[in-house]
């Protein structure tokens, strides 16, 4: 459970960050830089796999024309069971530049990302387009990441999926709710996952998400922006990107365009 999540109330405004358990310090930090302080508050923890299976199958996933790395923390998993500098230059595929950042400190060369750092961004990349008859490794966690999977086989490759983690459920604790409802100021939900804005959602009291569904929502990409319409959010800003600094330079941007008597 999100037990010990902390909700500051001395600051003029608040970021609310649906990070994975232990990954909100450079938002944190961005966030901060621009006058905010972060609610940590995490709908999973990242648990990587290290079993034989997953061990094999990365193994196999390296002998594909190409690898497709879906997150940092895949890249992250995936070097503690296949030494990245291994993998054939030219063959690896990032969805965006945070995830080239880890594969390459990993020794991976020649990593491909897109400069819109997105499914849509990665699947026009034109080592992605012609497909037909070649093999493609996904290495991803369960979950997410549909539209990459369908427009491969689409294309015409054969799909290897490697699930390199988990995503293990946090659920929110009363005394977190609690600390949510007394949030004091503006306050703004950034999003970067529709899993996590899945995962969060059905467990605020109805009061509480009617709330969130007025406040700013920061979404990293148009299709999240389409997906939080959907959940009832009206007031909607895309980032520049999902790189902490964007999201959290869309959010300050956000409190700034709101009525001086909000919050």
């Amino acid at each position: 459970m999100n037990r010990h999540a902390y909700v500051p109330t001395d600051m003029p405004w608040h970021l609310i960050s649906l990070r994975p358990q232990g990954q909100h310090d450079t938002l944190r930090s961005a966030a901060t830089r621009l006058g905010a302080r972060t609610v940590a508050l995490s709908p999973w923890r990242l648990v990587l796999r290290a079993d034989e299976t997953t061990r094999a199958q990365l193994a196999e996933a390296a002998g594909c024309d190409r690898l497709v790395f879906t997150s940092p923390s895949a890249a992250q998993a995936a070097a503690r069971l296949l030494p990245l500098s291994q993998l054939l230059p030219g063959n690896v595929v990032a969805v965006g530049e945070g995830t080239a950042r880890v594969l390459r400190q990993h020794g991976a060369r020649q990593v491909q990302a897109p400069s819109r750092m997105d499914s849509e961004g990665l699947l026009a990349l034109p080592a992605m387009q012609q497909l037909q008859g070649l093999r493609v490794a996904l290495v991803t966690a369960p979950g997410g990441r549909g539209m990459i999977a369908g427009q491969v086989v689409e294309r015409g490759a054969q799909l290897l999926r490697v699930d390199v983690y988990d995503r293990v459920p946090l659920a929110l604790g009363a005394a977190t709710v609690s600390r949510l409802q007394a949030l004091q100021g503006p306050a703004v939900l950034v999003v970067s996952s529709g899993e996590a804005l899945h995962s969060v959602l059905p467990q605020l009291p109805a009061e509480l998400l009617a709330r969130w569904q007025q406040d700013p929502i920061v979404t990293a990409s148009a299709r999240l922006a389409d997906l939080a319409g959907s959940l009832g959010f009206a007031n909607r800003h895309i980032a520049a990107g999902p790189m902490p600094a964007q999201l959290a330079s869309a959010a300050a941007a956000a409190v700034s365009a709101l009525p001086a008597s909000a919050g």
